[in-house]
């Protein structure tokens, strides 16, 4: 049975749109980028990053290919394809007794893949300014 926390999350995933994103993040949720050097703290900037991702990751066939869950933590494995680049990466999440997400990082490969979503990733949070 997965926990609540990653349950949301797997619906948000699949829905492809932050419906509820802010809820299920805590108030101090951090959020660490693949290419950015330091955390994202607090809600707000946390939720824009994460639905810009859902945005950019969504337009391909993003799929979850391993789960390793714990009671409060998971890590999720992925893959898509954009464009003809093939991203592979793994979403590091730690949620509290409330079921909110409190920590949330990314990790990508190969070279080519952090290339073209930190494009991708700067292009939809310049336009959300």
């Amino acid at each position: 049975m997965r926990p609540t926390a990653l349950e949301a999350w797997h619906a948000l995933v699949a829905a492809r749109h932050p419906a509820g994103l802010e809820a299920l993040l805590a108030a101090d949720a951090v959020f660490h980028s693949p290419v950015v050097h330091a955390p994202q703290v607090g809600r707000p900037l946390v939720a824009r990053y994460l639905a810009a991702a859902l945005e950019v990751l969504g337009q391909g066939d993003f799929r979850y290919v391993r789960e390793i869950v714990g009671p409060h933590d998971a890590l999720l494995e992925f893959e898509v394809e954009l464009d003809g680049v093939v991203v592979n990466g793994v979403d590091l999440l730690r949620w509290n007794d409330a079921g909110q997400i409190v920590d949330f990082k990314v990790m990508l490969r190969p070279m080519r893949a952090i290339e073209y979503v930190r494009a991708a990733m700067a292009a939809k949070l310049g336009a959300a300014r």
